[in-house]
């Protein structure tokens, strides 16, 4: 009888759970699924990138390697390198994605992450800037979904920080007689990152349940959903609500709340992994 509602009548098949405060998958409401991240040279599928990292929450795997180039900054912001964050959804990752150009939902991801970078101040543009007007990084972050079970947002923000984490930058200076860059490969540092943004996302159901990190099935049957990002200082970096059900300020304020305990628990959980893999 239950699997035969859950495919005739999904929503009264959620509903039910959720009024006993719980979900289908035996999670409460304010729950996230379990959550693990591997950064650096595990990831043998991209051992050319600069800085890799792998983020699993639940079945939704997403894997991000960013790759450093040299190029001229522009002429209007002489003093700033680029970072250039693309989101990948391949049909392998989910039956509702299909080949060829990006879809709409790559690219508002693309865009969200873009945006995040901007508002949350993570990497500074001039912090990328080597020699003013003549040499500045360009970092291409490649995010690919490789398992899509929903939260698309909070997986991809973890994995550009924790892959950002990972990138060691060579030194480079520009020749005087040649006016030529010379690279040092021996001599790396990190990458400076200023502040440390986490997405926390919701779907919201029958206009007004909250419920943390929804699988691709929550998102489906929701009303709407909202991404909250904050940052190490309870910050608030932006709000991402693409339409569907209004939300009351009070309720705004609970998903901002839940999002700062949420930033704490992913910041120890980069941490505790980055210590793990530092050299002794």
């Amino acid at each position: 009888f239950a699997i035969c509602s859950r495919t005739v009548e999904p929503l009264e098949y959620y509903r039910r759970f959720l009024k006993e405060n719980c979900r289908p998958d035996g999670r409460e409401l304010g729950e996230f699924r379990t959550t693990t991240v591997n950064i650096g040279k595990c990831l043998c599928s991209i051992t050319t990138a600069d800085g890799s990292a792998l983020v699993k929450l639940g079945n939704t795997t997403v894997i991000c390697g960013v790759k450093a180039e040299l190029a001229a900054p522009a002429v209007d912001s002489a003093n700033k390198g680029y970072i250039v964050p693309n989101v990948e959804l391949p049909s392998l990752c989910a039956e509702r994605f299909r080949s060829g150009p990006p879809g709409e939902e790559a690219q508002a991801a693309s865009q969200f992450i873009a945006d995040v970078i901007e508002n949350s101040q993570m990497i500074v543009k001039e912090d990328l800037c080597i020699a003013n007007g003549k040499l500045a990084w360009v970092l291409y972050c490649d995010i690919i979904c490789l398992d899509y079970d929903g939260n698309l947002l909070d997986a991809s923000v973890f994995a550009l920080l924790a892959a950002l984490k990972n990138v060691q930058l060579p030194l480079v200076t520009i020749n005087e007689e040649t006016g030529l860059s010379e690279v040092n490969l021996k001599q790396k540092n990190p990458l400076i990152i200023r502040k440390h943004p986490v997405a926390t996302s919701f779907a919201i159901f029958d206009d007004t349940l909250l419920i943390v990190d929804p699988t691709a099935e929550e998102e489906d049957l929701a009303t709407g959903t909202v991404t909250i990002v904050t940052d190490e200082e309870g910050r608030l970096c932006s709000v991402h609500k693409p339409g569907g059900s209004p939300l009351t300020g009070a309720k705004l304020q609970d998903c901002i709340t839940r999002a700062i305990t949420r930033h704490k628990e992913v910041k120890k959980l980069i941490d505790k992994v980055i210590k793990s893999i530092t050299p002794k």
